[in-house]
């Protein structure tokens, strides 16, 4: 359920704007994105483990606020997150 190191540091270099970057929103989304899926992945054989998805939806909604200040500051850095990651809306 959790991202192991690999894949954790894999995701960092991926969506870093810059050397040493691990804090833009980019990465937050990106890493928030990768622990959505493997909750969403573990909840389809666990339908009835409630306390994971709660923790599955306040992961969605610090996605959402991480996205609506990126729409915010930036559009183009928004449209390209959102494209790179598949995400709707």
């Amino acid at each position: 359920m959790s991202i192991t190191p690999e894949r954790r540091s894999a995701l960092v270099s991926d969506y870093a704007t810059g050397a040493g970057d691990t804090g833009s929103p980019e990465v937050q989304v990106a890493l928030l994105s990768e622990r959505i899926g493997n909750l969403t992945e573990h909840l389809k054989t666990h339908s009835k483990d409630f306390h994971s998805r709660r923790g599955l939806l306040m992961l969605v909604g610090r996605r959402r606020s991480l996205l609506d200040y990126l729409k915010k500051k930036d559009v183009k850095r928004y449209e390209t997150l959102i494209g790179r990651l598949s995400l709707r809306r």
